[in-house]
């Protein structure tokens, strides 16, 4: 695939009224659409998504939503008159249903029908489809009370179904399971979560933040079981009230939130032909395999942010909002080459995790503050190159190390190890 050395017109070349359409009306949309008006663009443009609401913040669903803490309306991104206002045609509750580009016309331009039917025509593409929780297939998984998370609309059926349970099992050990589980508990439910690997959250942190949280989590109530498998689940009256793990043991259950990992939508992406491997592939500014569309969010596998190796594929709103930037800017001709740190973050009862730049890889990792006070930072290098830090309640430590990402300035091991200096006195002293 031939994506860094191919670009689009400059903007001296643009024609006014230029049709952009873009599909997926999440964050990454939304910021797509924003970012166009920003740069500019003064041409149509669409912004379409199939859930019935305006644009809307995800994080919260698993957390302060889920809590009754946060109200839908406080959730939207934008008051509905601001779509007007910027000249954005926002479609809600109608997906695009099928795509195809034109062959003899423009690069880039096609038409998309949407699944009531509508025809779209655009002159330039962006896809911000994002992704979907992955489901089960087990025996009784489409039993009521089994729940995934996903929509507004998902996490308001389970806040519902909350309010009357009493035995809660989380499938999944990962952030929206474990976020899910401590609010639960806050609510004096039983909760036990499953996980089938050894440790939780194996794919964001090492194991040694892993374990702190298996201990934290089980501290403040909760049953967590590793290395344990869901064979199915047992209902009555068509309502699951158990949950049968492979090793013959049984769990009861009158809601069963299910998280293990999503599957990105590429299902348009592959019907015009772009090149999809565990997502849509883009470059580092958001180009596919044809250049003239863009993609950006969830749905994509891009080149390591930092080091530009490899792939990599980031559940985020910093990646959301960096990649749909990007996009944006590819779109009208201008390639952006910021340099941009991965950030995440995780709220977990009392417990806030902040997590900057990726850990994959890293051959030593030195500790600061001790754990048992549930205030500490696990600082990770790779061949004596600070590549990223988790934080769980350190907001210092956190935005210490994404600042030196940032600024590409490494962190000696030996002054960062010691917890006794501060961080910003190691940054400042080597930055110079």
């Amino acid at each position: 695939m031939t994506l860094s050395g191919q670009h689009l017109p400059d903007s001296a070349e643009r024609t006014r009224g230029v049709s952009t359409l873009v599909v997926g009306a999440g964050q990454a949309g939304l910021q797509l659409a924003v970012s166009l008006r920003d740069l500019g663009e003064e041409g149509p443009i669409t912004l379409i998504g199939d859930e019935s609401h305006t644009p809307y913040q995800r994080p919260p669903l698993s957390k302060t939503f889920l809590a009754g803490e946060t109200e839908t309306g406080a959730l939207a991104f934008r008051h509905p008159h601001f779509y007007t206002k910027a000249g954005i045609e926002l479609i809600t509750g109608d997906g695009v249903s099928d795509l195809a580009l034109t062959p003899d016309g423009p690069a880039g331009s096609g038409t998309a029908r949407t699944g009531s039917g509508q025809t779209l025509a655009f002159d330039r593409l962006a896809l911000t489809l994002g992704a979907a929780p992955r489901r089960l297939t087990l025996p009784g998984s489409d039993l009521g009370g089994v729940c995934y998370l996903g929509t507004l609309d998902d996490a308001a059926r389970i806040r519902s179904l909350l309010g009357s349970a009493k035995d809660v099992v989380v499938v999944g050990g990962g952030f929206i399971g474990l976020e899910a589980a401590a609010v639960a508990r806050s609510q004096g439910k039983a909760v036990t979560v499953v996980e089938a690997a050894d440790r939780l959250m194996t794919r964001a942190v090492a194991p040694m933040v892993s374990e702190f949280y298996r201990a934290a989590h089980t501290k403040r109530g909760t049953t967590v079981m590793l290395s344990a498998q869901v064979s199915g689940f047992d209902g009555a009256e068509g309502r699951v009230i158990t949950v049968l793990l492979t090793d013959g043991s049984q769990l009861a259950a009158d809601l069963v939130l299910v998280g293990v990992g999503v599957v990105p939508r590429t299902g348009l992406a592959e019907r015009i032909g772009l090149d999809c491997d565990g997502g849509i592939v883009v470059d580092s500014e958001a180009r596919t395999s044809e250049p003239y569309v863009v993609a950006a969010g969830d749905c994509t596998v891009r080149p390591h942010p930092l080091t530009g190796q490899g792939r990599v594929r980031l559940e985020s709103v910093q990646n959301a909002v960096a990649q749909a930037r990007a996009a944006a800017c590819s779109l009208v001709g201008r390639p952006e080459h910021a340099r941009t740190v991965p950030w995440f973050w995780s709220d977990q009862d009392d417990l806030k995790l902040q997590i900057a730049g990726l850990s994959a890889g890293y051959d030593h990792h030195v500790l600061r503050g001790e754990p048992r006070s549930e205030q500490f930072s696990v600082l990770y290098y790779q061949d004596e190159q600070l590549i990223a830090v988790d934080a769980v309640n350190s907001p210092v430590d956190y935005l210490v190390v994404r600042k030196a990402l940032t600024q590409g300035v490494n962190l000696p091991v030996d002054l960062a190890g010691n917890s006794a200096t501060p961080l910003k006195a190691v940054l400042a002293s080597a930055a110079g």
